[in-house]
């Protein structure tokens, strides 16, 4: 009994970590291209090394880290070439999710859907971007587990892991958030109507824009600010 209950509580703290850096990668807290310092990061998650490196493994498994030889952890840092390949097979996976989760979405994952998406709103109303951020992952997942296809899940789950912390930056434009905000209506709509042909145009039309944000602000430097951006922003302030 004590070796069972010493085993969940070291699985739950491997949990809890990955979370927390999970949040941390996404949101921008630990930069993209940057190496995972264990010791600073141990200190700051007041853990031991093993379960951060269990949950560090845990999330190179599913692409926000990638494990470099020599040089250890390093969060994801996508090319320009990286972000059209990787959002132009996302369009693709959230257009057929959503068409498939408009003929099989039960009345009870309709209803969570809806719920889910009414706290988001409380969170946009707050301009609570990270309550927002996850809630709005939380959406597409669970309109992703409607479409009822673990292949379909899997494949889009793996993928959409390497540009979680790209799309979280394309809201912190107040246009582009309210823009979001009205396509995310549009899909509860098209759900509760079963419109499979409006699910799938609403997801692969809000995807594309996303895609086109994030060459937006990659391309202005505001995603991995150049050695130039960031000295003309320190003389700045």
């Amino acid at each position: 009994m004590t070796a069972e209950i010493i085993e969940i509580s070291r699985l739950a703290l491997h949990d809890q970590v990955a979370s927390r850096l999970r949040t941390m990668l996404v949101e921008g807290r630990i930069a993209p291209g940057a190496k995972l310092n264990e010791r600073e990061l141990c200190l700051q998650l007041n853990v031991s090394r093993t379960p951060l490196r269990e949950a560090i493994k845990l999330l190179a498994a599913e692409g926000l880290v990638d494990l470099l030889p020599n040089r250890g952890a390093v969060a994801v840092k996508l090319t320009e070439a990286d972000v059209l390949n990787t959002f132009e097979v996302l369009a693709m996976l959230e257009g057929m999710s959503g068409e498939l989760a408009a003929k099989r979405i039960t009345d009870e994952e309709l209803a969570e859907v809806r719920a889910l998406h009414y706290e988001m709103m409380a969170c946009f109303a707050r301009r609570d971007l990270s309550g927002y951020y996850r809630l709005n992952a939380r959406i597409h997942t669970a309109i992703n587990d409607a479409a009822a296809n673990p292949v379909l899940s899997n494949t889009y789950r793996s993928i959409n892991a390497r540009v979680q912390s790209l799309r979280f930056r394309t809201n912190q434009d107040e246009v582009k958030w309210k823009h979001a905000v009205e396509e995310h209506e549009q899909m509860v709509q098209a759900l509760a109507a079963r419109d499979a042909q409006a699910m799938r145009k609403v997801l692969t039309a809000h995807v594309l824009r996303k895609r086109d944000t994030v060459l937006e602000l990659l391309r202005a430097g505001q995603i991995y600010p150049t050695a130039q951006s960031k000295t003309k922003s320190n003389n700045a302030s």
